[in-house]
């Protein structure tokens, strides 16, 4: 073979790797990009109006079940029947990680949805709403023990 040729199949094995390396890092910043829930900052401090008594609870656990179950679980886990056809993957409502959402966060995000969580600020009332993020409380207290 040719230096030259060598050197033109060299250069384009080089390029060819570095341009598949980019769109590697391209399509991983998309990914993280899109699993990244940003709540306007206006949400974040809201006040959880519901008291959690057994009336609320019990109310908040029926929406849960025909709401929120079929993607995130029964038990909250994100191990839904829905699962495994979603992307990004229903969140895990036991996680330390809605421990530190604040109610309002969880709110605006039961409140608003996004692919593929639907909004449910037409389906359900503001009340139920703030009932559903106190029930959530409750599925990531009971693995904190």
């Amino acid at each position: 073979m040719k230096p030259q040729l060598a050197s033109f199949n060299s250069f384009r094995l080089l390029t060819s790797i570095i341009s598949i390396t980019l769109i590697f890092q391209f399509q991983e910043a998309m990914a993280q990009k899109t699993t990244t829930w940003v709540v306007p900052p206006a949400y974040i401090n809201l006040k959880n109006p519901t008291i959690a008594d057994s009336s609320s609870l019990k109310n908040a656990k029926v929406l849960y079940i025909k709401y929120c179950a079929p993607c995130h679980g029964i038990t909250g886990k994100g191990d839904g029947p829905a699962n495994a056809s979603l992307n990004p993957n229903p969140a895990n409502h036991t996680s330390i990680l809605m421990l530190n959402e604040t109610d309002g966060a969880l709110w605006y995000k039961i409140t608003t949805g996004r692919n593929p969580m639907p909004e449910n600020k037409s389906i359900l009332t503001e009340n139920e709403r703030w009932e559903l993020v106190t029930y959530i409380r409750t599925l990531a207290k009971s693995q904190k023990k």
